[in-house]
This record gives C-alpha cells, sequence and structure tokens, in this order.
C-alpha cells in the first residue's frame, strides 16, 4: 500500500507540473525554443531545490547547506500551489477573453473590407512604368488582422489569450506568496481572548496567558525573528507564558543560538513548555533540557499548582515512538478538582483525553491555522478545531495559528499570532 501510494503521490505530482509547465510555457509560445526548456528548467528545478531542503533538514546535512537550500527550496513549494490554483482559475477565464476577442475582431471587420485597394496597372502599358515587386498589387498584399497586423505576424487569439492568463497567474502567485512571507516575516501580531471559567476564584479575574506555539526556528526563521517574538511577548507584559510546542525544527547544536532570545521571557509567574512533534524530529531531550537552562520550565507530563488555579501539561502524541508520549493520569490524576486546571496540550486532538480528566481549559497549537490557504480544508480532516475558541462538554479548547512557518517561511489566509489568553471569574 505503501508503495502504491507513493506511485499514485508522484503521477499527481508530475501532472501537475506538466500542466502547469503546459499553461505557462508551451502554450504562450508559438513554437519550441529557449522559452519552453527554461520553463521545464525552473519547474524541474524547483522541485529539485525543494526536495533537496526537505531531506537535508531531516538528515541533519550540515547548517550552512540547510540554509543554502531552505530559502528557494521551501518558497517554491508555496509558490508552485499558487501557480498551480491560479492556472486553474485561468480556465474559467479562458472562455470569456476567447469571446472577448471574437467580439472585437468582428466589429473590425466592416472595417478592413472598407479599404479600397490600389488598381492594377498592367504590366506594358504605354506610358506606365512596371510595378516592381513589393509596390502593390495582389502579389504584394498579405492578409491582414484587424488592426492592420498581418496574419505572419500577429499572434493568433489562442496564444493572446494563454498569454494573458499565464501572465496574470505569475502575477497573482507571486504577489500572494510575497504578501504572505512578509506577514511571517514581520513577526506575528497579539490577538486577545477572554475565557471566562467557573471554577476560577474572583481573586484571579484578569488573569493573562500569554500563549505561543510553533515558533518554527529553523534555518529560515532564525535568532532575528525569534527576537521579534520574545519582544512581542514581552509587550504584552503577562501573568504567564506558555509555549506549546513546535519551538524548532533543528538541533540544540544548530538553533541553539538562535532560541537565546528565550532567556529573555518576562512573566510575574514564569514561562513554561510543552514539546510538540517537531521537537521529537529535532532531539526532544536536548530541547528539554535547553528551554529549562534558559529559564522556562519543562511540564513534562507533570504538574504546577499555582495560587488560583493547577497548570498541567502533557507531552506531544508524537513522543509514543520513544517512550515518552503523553501521560494524563501522571499529569492530572490526583489533582483537586474543585480547583480550577489550564492544560497545555500541542495538538488539539488531545482534547479528548483533557475532557474525561476534568479539564477546564486546554491551550494548543498544531494546525497553523491550515497555513496555505486552502491548507485550512485539509486542517479540519485531522482536527477538531483549527484556531480559536470552542467548547467540549465542560471543557474549552483554544487552538492558536501559532507565531512562525513550516517549511514556507509563508502565510496565506491563517496569519500568525501570539494569542493574550484573560481568565475571567464568573465570580467577579
Amino acid at each position: 500500500m505503501v508503495i502504491v501510494f507513493a506511485l499514485l503521490a508522484l503521477a499527481v505530482l508530475v501532472t501537475a507540473n506538466w500542466y502547469l509547465w503546459r499553461r505557462l510555457f508551451r502554450d504562450t509560445t508559438g513554437r519550441p525554443g529557449r522559452v519552453r526548456r527554461a520553463g521545464a528548467v525552473l519547474i524541474g528545478g524547483g522541485w529539485v531545490l525543494a526536495i533537496a531542503a526537505l531531506v537535508a533538514e531531516r538528515t541533519g546535512a550540515p547548517f550552512w547547506l540547510q540554509r543554502v537550500l531552505a530559502w528557494p527550496g521551501f518558497l517554491w513549494l508555496a509558490l508552485s500551489i499558487y501557480l498551480l490554483l491560479a492556472v486553474v482559475a485561468g480556465e474559467v477565464v479562458r472562455p470569456l477573453l476567447r469571446r472577448l476577442l471574437e467580439r472585437r475582431d468582428r466589429r473590425g471587420e466592416p472595417a478592413v473590407a472598407a479599404v479600397p485597394r490600389p488598381e492594377r496597372v498592367p504590366a506594358g502599358a504605354p506610358g506606365e512604368k512596371p510595378q516592381e515587386p513589393g509596390e502593390g498589387g495582389p502579389a504584394s498584399e498579405e492578409p491582414r488582422e484587424p488592426g492592420g497586423a498581418t496574419q505572419a505576424t500577429a499572434p493568433s487569439r489562442r496564444l493572446i489569450v494563454s498569454r494573458v492568463v499565464a501572465g496574470a497567474a505569475a502575477a497573482a502567485a507571486v504577489g500572494t506568496v510575497g504578501q504572505g512571507t512578509y506577514g511571517v516575516l514581520r513577526g506575528p501580531r497579539v490577538k486577545r481572548v477572554t475565557v471566562p471559567l467557573a471554577k476560577l476564584p474572583r481573586a484571579a479575574h484578569g488573569y493573562r496567558i500569554a500563549v505561543v506555539s510553533d515558533i518554527h526556528l529553523s534555518p529560515v526563521l532564525g535568532r532575528g525573528f525569534a527576537q521579534k517574538v520574545v519582544d512581542t511577548i514581552n509587550s504584552t507584559r503577562p501573568d504567564l507564558i506558555a509555549v506549546v510546542g513546535d519551538l524548532v525544527d533543528g538541533s540544540v547544536k544548530d538553533l541553539g543560538p538562535a532560541a537565546a532570545p528565550l532567556a529573555q521571557l518576562e512573566a510575574r509567574h514564569g514561562s513554561f513548555f510543552v514539546t510538540g512533534n517537531h521537537e521529537y524530529f529535532s532531539g526532544a531531550e536536548q530541547w528539554v533540557e535547553e528551554v529549562r537552562r534558559l529559564g522556562l520550565r519543562p511540564l513534562e507530563n507533570d504538574r504546577t499548582e499555582l495560587a488560583w488555579f493547577d497548570l498541567a501539561g502533557v507531552n506531544d502524541i508524537a513522543g509514543e515512538s520513544e517512550g515518552q508520549g503523553p501521560d494524563f493520569a501522571k499529569a492530572l490524576g490526583d489533582r483537586d478538582t474543585a480547583r480550577a486546571c489550564v492544560l497545555l496540550a500541542h495538538q488539539p486532538v488531545q482534547i479528548h483525553d483533557a475532557v474525561d480528566h476534568g479539564v477546564d481549559l486546554q491551550l494548543s497549537g498544531h494546525t497553523h491555522g491550515g497555513q496555505l490557504w486552502p491548507g485550512n480544508l485539509v486542517a479540519e480532516l485531522a482536527n477538531p478545531t483549527v484556531a480559536g475558541l470552542e467548547r467540549y462538554g465542560d471543557t474549552q479548547l483554544y487552538v492558536s495559528r501559532g507565531a512562525g512557518a513550516w517549511g514556507p517561511p509563508t502565510r496565506v489566509g491563517a496569519p500568525s499570532d501570539i494569542t493574550v489568553i484573560e481568565l475571567a471569574s464568573k465570580q467577579a
């Protein structure tokens, strides 16, 4: 089944890229030549870079090589998605453009027919000079398209339509990816959400938790990006900071310097961390120790009792492969259920266990809000909540879209955020 799926995926990928090449390069050129060959090199080369970037990241290639490959490779992934979407959307426009050009041509036909033709003078007529080739007459006249261009040189309607649609598709795709990349590199914006908790005492009304997930420090998003995230969090002056997984895409050796600004996080009751699935691709044990060294407290299936509520954290599901999976009983089993409980758990699907253990609020990330539209539709198939606040029985779930991006440093339709959760007491 794995082989069949791989072959099917390869067939879809090849077909989609052949379709892109056809619409962007073959259909926009009159004959085979350098443009078509350049198009094939561009598309093929883009995928070579993208695959090489993914392989280099996962195999721990030299960090300088990862950085060289990451920018062009990952940006091509995003660009190819929107090129394909734009070209497919162009199929709707093509027949409309052809009809428009046909009407224009029909309106121009009477004017062409009314143009008087020069009278032919017979060769050798008395007192007349024989015509030279090219001076006029039927032999020298070339059929003309409306507007005066000759049929030999004027592009066909089909070619005009292909060029217009391809140009518009390329501009739309580049503009979309450019804007989405700028949005990520600019840094996340602050989002504020009020969450009422029935068990929260009146004294804790207005307690602020800064939630940040999916920072994804990487060969693309480095120390400068981490500093922006830290500065944004500190500007909210939170009571507590919750880093809910997927901090990094790489080893402590490569990305330790990039994560260093996390030591500057400031909150009255400290900063806490739980693992995400990407930590288990990057050396989770080493990263847990690193964030501890930076001043964050890892909650590995653990709980701490704050003045007004319990704060718990569980490992990510991906840790099961290393015998370090989530253990809700260990984190929550012996707590006082009369107290409010806030749980940090990277993946929204962990909400069902949270409900079973009487959690009042679960804070998660993981989905990126879909990151690249229409990725949100795919994310909805795998997650109970993709972004925002929802209720599951007596338990509420808040899912952040995350601060960074995985793969392409680009977001479309899913802006990055750092969320300040303001807890509200129903007794206030």
